[in-house]
């Protein structure tokens, strides 16, 4: 039997509530309730990264997490990562590398990218790879992905 409970948090800097049921993922109501299609749900087991949202600025899986757990606190997706009409400076140089071909993986490699240069201005392509090591893309974009990376890093002086 599902128990449902309702819930606050701030959500791309909106405060927000939600009813949630006992068995929602973080995933389920980002999508479901607030039509948020940026993380994807793909292994449904916190291995591929299509996922990765910020809570409390922590980079986390959402289809691993459950929606209660988001009650209080600070949640930011890949669509609040743009200024208004103003991307990113991770988004805008995945686009400029084409860094995608399918696009589905790329919400969970920009938003750990994002958290790789706040932690490491200027990694190695070696420190690339392993923080980058949790995302999957099938696709095998993965040069160009390296390349953005590299590319914000000069950028970053």
């Amino acid at each position: 039997m599902s128990t449902h409970r309702l819930i606050r948090f701030t959500l791309n800097g909106v405060a927000c509530k939600a009813m949630v049921s006992s068995q929602d993922t973080l995933i389920d109501l980002l999508q479901n309730q607030f039509d948020l299609k940026g993380a994807r749900e793909s292994c449904a087991q916190g291995l591929c990264g299509c996922c990765t949202v910020y809570m409390n600025s922590k980079a986390i899986s959402a289809c691993l997490s459950l929606a209660w757990f988001a009650d209080g606190a600070e949640i930011r997706t890949i669509e609040g990562l743009a200024n208004g009409e103003t991307l990113d400076p991770v988004q805008q140089a995945f686009i400029d590398a084409g860094a995608f071909q399918c696009g589905f993986c790329t919400s969970g490699f920009i938003m750990m990218t994002k958290k790789l240069l706040e932690e490491n201005p200027h990694p190695t392509e070696e420190e690339i790879r392993h923080y980058l090591v949790g995302n999957l893309c099938r696709c095998s974009a993965y040069p160009e992905i390296i390349d953005a990376v590299k590319t914000l890093s000069r950028r970053a002086g």
